[in-house]
């Protein structure tokens, strides 16, 4: 420190313990709940909401008030189980990079002290706002972890190792450094304190009241929930079911036109996820925009499994879901071929049913688009550091005799891909703050969570992510058919998203490897939803087109050809599906077909509304 400023280790000291003790507190909490992972029976699913928050704190010790110690050098004590558990085995560093961040390190660390209570945090949005810059105190402890955050992340980047071993490091040191930041915890963060004060302590009682509301519902707030109903003001395009069974229904959207086009269009989203994502408003709805195109539109809507489908496979989806909607499409339009959709899980599960009808001689579909899908599954992005043959083979175990994969589990998961948005953004507003999230049909959508069939589940895992079957000729066997993709050799429309995390741009654009037929390659802007909900009235966003036929192993080497268009893909997409629908016949007055299909319910039905 420059002299004449006082030195602030008392203070740190008796705010690291105030916040392991208040970590212990969190934790003694979150465990005291009826339904808490400690106390459920041996063997049953953990239910305790904050569970995963947990995880990803260290085992001994606690957070520290810039959010984790300064990372020592040399034999790097505790900080090297850190890394080790993240790798899932012992790891070494490069020593000349170890010795470059000791250096570095050292020289900010003696910068930052010297700034001592002038530092500022730079850089970082949950520093912004004029709360920590004004608190000398917070602004330090901020500056201070941040600089630990970038060592911490340098370390992991000097891990050596193969590719996966350096990404499970790169993800779990990430999850702990975001989980630690000091923002997090109300000792620290100095918008909650100053929101505190300013309202006498209210913003403390609301933020109690939202935490123990969240805890009974089972998962973080992320909007108000009580404004959306289903079929209310979420997925209120006009339609009705025209067939279910025990697996999914199928919903018939009434014509907005005076003619549709004899070809009708299927599509099938993922089972993962509610189909109300491409239903959202009228606005932002791909369905009503479909209808509103001239298409005769069918959506598969997913049955949200219970206890009598804890014994569905893959083959059960493809067969007597996937196989049966086209089917059924066609039974009831009378149509020789229909064009089909798939997003997402619902593309994969839309190819291999492809595949097993071509295995079988058959072509009901005449065209297929596939959206942020994967089918090679070599580059799988931040996904791949869960999976392994160690975690594969203990889900086929739990799931050997059946049983559903809990849909708080999957969301859990996939919030934790971005932590800081998804996680820790609402633990601070709703918790620390006492803030309500506003409402946003999206996170409504996202926040209602849907099971998996166990066996379903376990199966994917191992022939998709764990050893990338499909894309291997005969390789895999679906409803006793061997899959080969060369036999699919029908138009096909391909999109990815470039900022996705979930599907990366590279894994979707490897579909254009897998498909022989005619192919039409699309990216836009943005992530793996909003960059496929982008209506054109929005106006927002680009997408990137190319007009050459052929298409090079790399994503790149197409992404330096392709020509930037700013607005939506829908309309390219429109344009593309045009002239593959068919001539124009008068819109069917009603829904269904006779007896065999007719209207069981309104859209959108009642599996949609079934809650996991």
């Amino acid at each position: 420190m420059t002299s004449g400023k006082s030195n602030p280790q008392p203070w740190l000291e008796a705010a690291q313990q105030f916040q392991q003790n208040l970590i212990s507190q969190w934790t003694q909490a979150a465990q005291a709940f009826p339904g808490a992972a400690g106390q459920m029976p041996a063997g049953a699913p953990a239910a305790d909401p904050f569970a995963a928050f947990k995880a990803f704190m260290p085992q001994t010790g606690a957070a520290h008030p810039f959010g984790m110690a300064m990372p020592p050098m040399g034999n790097l004590p505790g900080l090297g189980d850190l890394f080790n558990q993240a790798a899932g085995q012992k790891v070494s560093f490069d020593p000349a990079k170890l010795l470059e961040i000791q250096n570095t390190y050292l020289k900010d660390v003696a910068g930052l002290w010297n700034q001592g209570l002038d530092a500022r945090p730079q850089g970082d949005r949950r520093f912004a706002s004029e709360a920590w810059n004004s608190n000398p105190v917070a602004a330090f402890s901020a500056a201070a972890y941040l600089l630990n955050a970038r060592t911490l992340m340098a370390m992991a980047d000097a891990v050596e190792g193969d590719a996966k071993t350096k990404t499970r490091v790169r993800f779990a040191v990430q999850q702990w450094i975001d989980a630690s930041a000091p923002s997090n915890f109300l000792a620290f963060n100095a918008e909650a304190q100053k929101k505190a004060i300013e309202t006498q302590g209210e913003s403390i009682a609301k933020g109690v009241a939202n935490l123990l509301h969240d805890i009974k519902q089972g998962h973080v707030s992320m909007t108000d929930e009580s404004v959306f109903e289903v079929g209310k003001n979420v997925a209120t395009t006009e339609g009705a079911v025209v067939f279910e069974n025990a697996l999914f229904q199928l919903i018939e959207y009434k014509p907005l036109t005076a003619k549709v086009y004899e070809r009708p269009f299927l599509l099938v989203p993922p089972c993962i996820n509610k189909f109300y994502i491409l239903d959202l408003q009228p606005s932002n709805s791909l369905i009503r925009y479909c209808v509103e195109q001239g298409h005769r539109t069918f959506v598969v809507s997913w049955r949200n499994p219970d206890e009598s489908l804890a014994q569905a496979t893959w083959d059960d989806y493809i067969e007597q879901a996937v196989i049966q909607a086209i089917g059924v499409a066609q039974d009831i339009t009378g149509a020789e071929t229909i064009n089909a959709l798939g997003f997402c899980v619902g593309g994969t599960m839309l190819s291999n049913a492809l595949a097993v009808l071509a295995a079988r001689g058959e072509t009901p579909v005449n065209s297929a688009t596939f959206l942020t899908t994967l089918i090679d599954f070599t580059d799988t992005g931040i996904l791949d550091v869960f999976i392994d043959e160690p975690f594969v083979k203990m889900r086929e175990m739990q799931f050997a005799q059946g049983g559903l994969m809990p849909g708080r589990d999957l969301a859990t998961t996939f919030s934790f891909l971005r932590p800081n948005d998804l996680v820790w953004n609402y633990v601070v507003g709703n918790y620390l703050k006492g803030e309500s999230p506003p409402p946003f049909d999206l996170l409504y959508w996202n926040s209602d969570a849907t099971n998996l069939p166990g066996p379903y589940y376990a199966w994917y895992l191992r022939q998709t992510y764990l050893e990338n079957n499909l894309v291997k000729p005969g390789t895999t066997t679906v409803c006793d058919e061997k899959i080969d993709f060369r036999k699919v050799k029908l138009p096909v429309y391909i999109y990815g998203s470039r900022e996705d995390h979930i599907v990366p741009i590279g894994g979707a654009y490897a579909s254009t490897q897998v498909f022989p037929g005619k192919k039409r390659f699309v990216m836009g802007a943005s992530g793996h939803i909003a960059g496929v909900i982008n209506p054109p009235a929005a106006g927002k966003r680009s997408h990137w087109v190319s007009d050459a036929t052929q298409f090079p192993a790399d994503v790149n080497d197409w992404i330096s050809n392709a020509t930037e268009h700013k607005g939506s893909w829908w309309t390219d997409w429109a344009a593309w599906l045009k002239p593959l629908a068919g001539k124009q016949i008068a819109a069917p007055k009603a829904y269904g077909k006779g007896k065999t299909y007719a209207a069981i319910e309104p859209a959108p039905g009642r599996y949609v509304k079934a809650k996991a």
